[in-house]
């Protein structure tokens, strides 16, 4: 099947030429190209027009899962008839195992699994293997890490169709080996039940069950039902049913595991008897053998990606499988962010390298752990078949793999220009910024403030709130669930002002934002490069009344760079529209949780829920905006968590009950201090 874009928007201004010159240079085999567009000139629909002409499986990869998943959400929009998937790590908490020697300290791995992510990530292999062209995968860096191989996946495969002669119980083995479990009592993803001839499959990529009736030693149907109802949804001739786990291994393949797990123990107990250190020697030795009688009993153990090397059969430092795998030879990579991204794809080995590294050096993991891995970037790169590099501020890296040949996008359909850029000098910079926030609040207006520290932004937020301007912070230390809260709490007029450090630059959509103030952009750095303050100007490019104020008391190179740039684009912009006749148009976008675009259209029972209360009252003791409540109001903010917490435990979500936890004991730490 053919890709088939639905919008009801055409390509304008400077979109037609860029999809005519990535398209050309696709079909011309280049294997690089730079998008370069400014922020809100549509670079993802002229991505998504890019992928409908050239008709190729292809992969768009992001540096995190909100941006993916706003990729994800736009592109499904874009092509409702196709396969778009949603691959990213499926950890909501992910604390991986470590050890450290200046402490003697051991760290478990611990881990919650998000099983309605795991559910597309399973969903997006099977439409790669299924062999089908018109396939996008929206990813994160999660895709360079290991997975079972293609192979593997493949021969597991369950393929069945009416007037197919198999026994049943030869059918049910089939399930077993592809890593599905019996359960004839509670139907769940992952798991089948027998009823006499009829065997119910849940898939578990599906949100539906496969109901397989027998007449005889013969498949007499085989149906889609709904998993509540059991009503027929649809009726297949032949179908195809994938495994259920990413890691699929035969019988053969663990008997030779196990054996060279033994070989390698031996070898590693006998060196650490050779260099004296006994401890060590019987420290793998009780691990490993532990975790070898677990596989000979269960088929698994805690840490099993630990031996992946042996099962797969790879030799050491051999490369892993990933995602790239299940790529067809011609498929198109779309690097989203690219600036970020690529650095993040490069620095993934090493950080994996140096915590396994103390692991193996004091017995409590084989070498072979190593081998467990994402890919290192030359092996990536080597993957790439052609890429197209998407970004604002595209980095050397990038510039030297198009050969320096950049594709343009400087144009927005709305018609906005790049904003204004007012350099003014730090003395009394919060007197003059707090009017400028007085004259955006009368106007409904939102206003972003960029600090280099933590505590700058934390006491400039307090101090904006005594002067009862309606403000909030956001750094490092706010967890990733309450930034979309009070992202959408921006938007919503809940506050108006809105205070960072690093984490209001790349993909942030916020149209109600019409001034920037950037605090100390004469401190040259990371966070005031020419990198960083173009992405960072950007954020009011989405406003009609668009503005930056830069608070310096000289202008550095990386400044004067950013300000040349934006006004050669603002050039480019206001004529074209006096060209055009087109007069500037706000932008208007619904409010709602970027995690929605996490799942499928129908969210899964069982998958975690972000902690956003329904009420007023119950606020987060980190927000600043806690300190002006009153002692009732605290009080019933703390009944209101408890109840939170207490569900959350019933439902044996343990760690989202200890986050209540912790945020209840903050809120009666505030309560001793607060007056009746």
């Amino acid at each position: 099947m053919d890709f088939k874009l639905t919008s009801k928007f055409k390509p304008t201004g400077d979109q037609p030429e860029a999809i005519r010159q990535l398209t050309d240079g696709l079909n011309r085999g280049d294997r690089a190209q730079v998008l370069l567009g400014v922020t809100g000139s549509g670079k993802t629909f002229t991505v998504a027009n890019v992928i409908q002409q050239v008709n190729r499986p292809t992969l768009i990869l992001s540096h995190n899962k909100t941006l993916a998943a706003q990729l994800y959400e736009e592109m499904k929009t874009f092509f409702p008839e196709n396969a778009v998937e949603y691959y990213v790590s499926y950890y909501d908490y992910y604390q991986p195992e470590a050890y450290l020697p200046s402490s003697d300290t051991y760290i478990e791995k611990d881990l919650a699994i998000n099983d309605e992510i795991d559910r597309l990530r399973l969903k997006a292999v099977s439409s790669l293997l299924s062999g089908r062209k018109d396939v996008i995968v929206v990813s994160s860096v999660s895709c360079i890490y290991g997975m079972g191989g293609p192979t593997s996946l493949q021969s597991n495969v369950v393929s069945m169709s009416i007037g197919q002669k198999i026994d049943r119980n030869v059918f049910l083995r089939q399930l077993v080996e592809a890593l599905y479990i019996r359960n004839d009592i509670i139907l769940e993803r992952g798991n089948f039940r027998v009823k006499g001839e009829t065997v119910d499959i849940f898939p578990a990529y599906n949100e539906n069950v496969i109901r397989v009736t027998w007449w005889d030693d013969e498949i007499d149907s085989i149906e889609e039902v709904d998993p509540v109802s059991f009503h027929r949804i649809e009726k297949y001739e032949t179908y195809q049913l994938y495994p259920a786990n990413l890691f699929v291994t035969t019988k053969e393949q663990q008997l030779h595991a196990i054996r060279a797990i033994q070989d390698d123990l031996v070898k590693q107990v006998n060196f650490f008897e050779e260099i004296g250190d006994e401890i060590k020697a019987q420290r793998i030795k009780e691990r490993v053998e532990y975790d070898i009688d677990m596989i000979k009993e269960l088929g698994s153990c805690s840490g099993i990606e630990n031996y992946s090397r042996y099962f797969d059969g790879r030799e050491a430092g051999e490369k892993p499988y990933c995602l790239l795998d299940f790529f067809p030879k011609d498929f198109l990579m779309v690097i989203d962010e690219s600036h970020v991204s690529v650095p993040q794809i490069n620095a993934m080995y090493g950080g994996d390298r140096a915590r396994k590294q103390n692991l193996v050096e004091y017995g409590f993991r084989l070498p072979a752990a190593f081998d467990n891995r994402p890919l290192k970037f030359d092996e990536f790169f080597e993957m790439i078949n052609q890429v197209i590099y998407v970004s604002a501020t595209p980095a050397h890296f990038e510039l030297e793999e198009a050969e320096g040949v950049i594709v343009e996008q400087v144009i927005r359909p709305t018609g906005l220009l790049d904003p204004e850029i007012d350099v003014r000098p730090s003395e009394n910079q919060v007197d003059d910024l707090m009017e400028e926030i007085l004259q955006r609040t009368e106007r409904n207006e939102r206003v972003l403030i960029t600090t280099l520290t933590k505590r700058t932004a934390e006491e400039l937020t307090t101090y904006l709130l005594n002067h009862d301007i309606k403000t909030n912070y956001i750094h490092s230390d706010v967890a990733t669930l309450d930034r979309v809260k009070i992202m959408n709490g921006l938007r919503s007029g809940e506050f108006d002002v809105l205070v960072g450090v690093n984490l209001l630059r790349e993909g942030l959509d916020l149209p109600e934002v019409s001034l920037v103030a950037i605090i100390d952009a004469d401190k040259e750095g990371f966070l005031r490069s020419e990198t960083s303050m173009t992405q960072t100007v950007g954020r009011a490019a989405r406003n009609v009344n668009g503005k930056v104020i830069m608070y310096a008391d000289r202008i550095t190179k990386s400044m004067q760079k950013t300000i040349d740039e934006t006004y050669r684009r603002r050039a480019i912009q206001m004529k074209y529209n006096t060209e055009h006749g087109i007069t500037p148009t706000q932008i208007k976008k619904d409010i709602k949780g970027i995690l929605s675009a996490n799942v499928s259209d129908k969210q899964s029972k069982t998958a975690p829920i972000a902690y956003i209360p329904q009420h007023e009252e119950a606020t987060f003791a980190a927000d600043p905006i806690i300190a002006r409540m009153t002692r009732p109001q605290i009080e019933k903010a703390i009944d209101y968590n408890t109840s939170l917490m207490k569900d959350a435990a019933k439902n044996l979500d343990f760690l989202q009950a200890a986050q209540y936890r912790d945020e209840i004991a903050r809120l009666q730490e505030l309560l001793e201090t607060v007056s009746s």
